[in-house]
């Protein structure tokens, strides 16, 4: 995985995490890549510093476990001090939220495999190089996905439909 601060036209600056450097550019062309803020699609590289791994980590970085889709997106707080929130702007924001966690949720349902309550042991397999490196989907308890994220496994909790959408 490969995080990049991006900027959309308007000069909101957000962080997208991606597969590798391929997938955002493919994504980011075909209009994928949004703006967290105001839903832009006009999106740029930021400039962003680079990620140096401390000495002795080096080898130690395990290929991720459970990729749901090809990127993740986190906002900032680099949002210019001019934009006031009003109730119509947090109004949208949530609007853009829950289509953009729809739209994820329905590409992790096209492009991975469902597990069903196997999640957590297949995402351990994969962990371990005991299954197959791909991406899958499925449930796991709370005391499950904790377990998981505690002992490293690369996964991302991701809410089940109808919950955003009731």
């Amino acid at each position: 995985m490969i995080v990049f601060d991006l900027k959309c036209e308007d000069n909101h600056v957000f962080e997208a995490w991606f597969q590798n450097s391929d997938a955002y550019e493919n994504q980011a062309q075909d209009g994928l890549v949004e703006c967290p803020f105001c839903g832009s699609s006009d999106i740029t590289k930021s400039l962003m510093s680079p990620n140096i791994p401390a000495k002795g980590n080096s080898g130690t970085k395990k290929t991720p476990a459970f990729v749901a889709a090809d990127h993740m997106v986190t906002a900032s707080a680099n949002v210019p001090e001019t934009m006031e929130a009003s109730a119509e702007d947090v109004k949208r924001a949530l609007d853009h939220m829950h289509n953009t966690m729809k739209k994820y949720r329905n590409h992790v349902k096209k492009e991975c495999e469902y597990v069903g309550e196997n999640f957590a042991k297949e995402a351990r397999a994969i962990h371990e190089g005991d299954a197959e490196l791909r991406g899958i989907y499925g449930e796991a308890t709370l005391e499950e996905t904790e377990e998981l994220l505690n002992d490293g496994v690369d996964i991302l909790p991701v809410p089940g439909l109808g919950k955003l959408d009731s």
